[in-house]
């Protein structure tokens, strides 16, 4: 199993230290750097220029927001940093959630399904460079003929020619139909809050995809990436309480309470009540009592946290369950060469 480094998205200021630390994981023998973007800095940009000090490790977003940018300008930037870093790039996409989409980008949020595949497939189409990029809609057409359009648009192949027809085009999904459908046209699953004991789910929904006809991939040659908290510590109880408030953060607070993906996962695993509990009492403010409801059990199905041979052990359990390359966050150089021992 391989690791990949998660830097995510910036806070209120840029990391001080993200340069480092991206260095010391291709030294510790990482496989990946990946970035993500919320509504605040992109994923794009630290890949570039924290990536530059870098000479092996794949360069990932996850994940890139579809309704930030048309999936022509999305293909773009993933073919100019492929060139950039010689052909490392890993495109990682995702729909995001009603509240961003509607409310930061301005965009609809209804068909999250058709619309990646629909943008899923100019990317391709735009790597390919083939022929000139042509999409017939509804979400996405090209050349556009709607209302207000000039008339004068016509189809048009990139001017640079793609390094890699077959950049890795990667999806983030968290409920069933959405992840058969990265199975079917996707090349690999980036995972977020994946459970090992709910294994035998997640095969399920992805052997659908597999099955499909015309899916790019087989189980044998897709790449699952799980996003997980792995702290090497002698202070378990400490961490706990610590993610205790960012779980109440996701679970109660990133999505609509009628619409929260997150929360939808854990009542996936079983948690309904909490799931409840926590929302209702992060959405009226009071966030420490919902995070003092988070259980440590809700925690540790979906991260590692103990001390390194406890890590090591439980690493084996997520290998044993599918999952191809364990993406972590680190703090500082510090964590990640506890980590160090462990990456084969």
């Amino acid at each position: 199993m391989k690791f990949g480094l998660q830097l995510g998205y910036w806070m209120a200021q840029p990391p001080a230290n993200a340069g480092e630390i991206v260095v010391a994981a291709e030294a510790a023998g990482f496989d990946a750097v990946f970035a993500a973007e919320s509504w605040g800095s992109d994923a794009f940009g630290p890949l570039a220029w924290w990536g530059s000090r870098t000479e092996r490790v794949r360069l990932g977003t996850s994940v890139v927001q579809l309704s930030a940018r048309t999936p022509a300008a999305t293909a773009m930037h993933a073919l100019t940093l492929d060139h950039l870093s010689g052909g490392r790039a890993v495109l990682g996409l995702g729909v995001s959630g009603p509240q961003v989409v509607e409310g930061w980008y301005g965009q609809p949020f209804a068909k999250p399904l058709q619309r990646t595949r629909e943008y899923v497939d100019i990317i391709r189409q735009v790597l390919a460079r083939e022929a000139p990029v042509t999409n017939a809609g509804p979400h996405y057409p090209l050349p556009y003929t709607g209302e207000g359009a000039l008339g004068l648009g016509k189809p048009l192949k990139p001017i640079v020619h793609p390094l890699r027809a077959d950049l890795p085009i990667w999806l983030g999904a968290e409920g069933p139909k959405n992840v058969a459908l990265t199975a079917e046209i996707a090349d690999g699953w980036l995972a977020i809050y994946y459970a090992p004991r709910l294994a035998n789910m997640y095969n399920d929904w992805l052997d659908e995809g597999f099955a499909r006809a015309g899916a790019r991939r087989s189980r044998d040659d897709f790449e699952i990436a799980a996003s997980c908290q792995v702290v090497i510590t002698d202070d378990a109880a400490s961490e706990l309480e610590r993610m205790r408030w960012v779980m109440a953060l996701y679970i109660g607070g990133m999505g609509a309470p009628e619409l929260n993906f997150h929360a939808q996962v854990y009542r996936r695993m079983g948690y309904d009540r909490e799931v409840d509990e926590i929302g209702r009492l992060f959405q009226s403010g009071k966030k420490a009592e919902a995070a003092a409801l988070v259980p440590d059990e809700l925690i540790l199905d979906t991260a590692i946290i103990g001390d390194q041979e406890h890590v090591r052990k439980q690493l084996k359990v997520w290998e044993a369950a599918g999952v191809t390359m364990m993406l972590v966050s680190v703090p500082d150089v510090e964590q990640l060469h506890r980590l160090a021992p462990l990456v084969d």
